[in-house]
């Protein structure tokens, strides 16, 4: 099976280097061959941008034609109310979608994206606690970059996003492992609208 994936996140300028390698990877553990592209136009540029309705509509019929599988992912940003508007987006994607085989799904990670990056290194410090990571409402900053900084990659244009996602992609059974709640269950998600498993 070859599908055609449109990763929509919230602002593509540093996300699209997290998210397009480790989504290539999940749909290559689902066993899909997959044309994965990050959706640059329109740019969102931000959450509150990412969650309306009209600017999903709009993204979906631009692009329905060449593409199955649209997977909106954001920030969860501790916003204990964030399922809830993804909810509903994909509930008025499935009615625009109705009668074809393409899926919307919406999914929000950890608290950022860039804990998925964490989650693919084997060479985390050794006093951080995998919890606290995927708790803490600002990972980015209490973490990432951090991280970025003694890998002496925080100075590149998108602080190092491009090449520390490539390598923890290669690593994306241990996302998946360290990140249940976001990457396994969109990959579950994706088995199940896809017939895969």
């Amino acid at each position: 099976m070859s599908v055609n994936v449109l990763v929509i996140p919230e602002d593509f300028r540093k996300d699209q280097y997290v998210l397009k390698p480790i989504i290539e990877k999940m749909m290559a553990n689902i066993g899909v061959r997959a044309r994965v592209r990050v959706c640059m136009d329109p740019k969102l540029g931000g959450i509150g941008a990412a969650l309306k309705w009209e600017h999903m509509r709009k993204i979906v019929n631009r692009y329905r034609g060449m593409t199955r599988v649209f997977l909106l992912i954001v920030d969860r940003d501790c916003d204990e109310n964030r399922r809830a508007k993804l909810d509903t987006l994909e509930e008025k994607a499935k009615t625009l979608l109705a009668g074809t085989d393409c899926c919307f799904l919406a999914e929000n990670a950890w608290q950022e994206l860039e804990v998925w990056v964490l989650a693919g290194m084997s060479d985390l410090p050794k006093d951080w606690r995998w919890q606290e990571i995927r708790q803490d409402c600002d990972p980015k900053e209490n973490y990432y970059v951090p991280y970025a900084r003694q890998r002496n990659v925080d100075k590149d244009p998108h602080a190092g996003r491009e090449p520390l996602a490539k390598k923890a992609a290669a690593n994306y059974l241990r996302i998946r492992r360290l990140c249940p709640e976001d990457v396994a269950t969109l990959e579950t998600r994706i088995r199940v609208v896809l017939g895969t498993g």
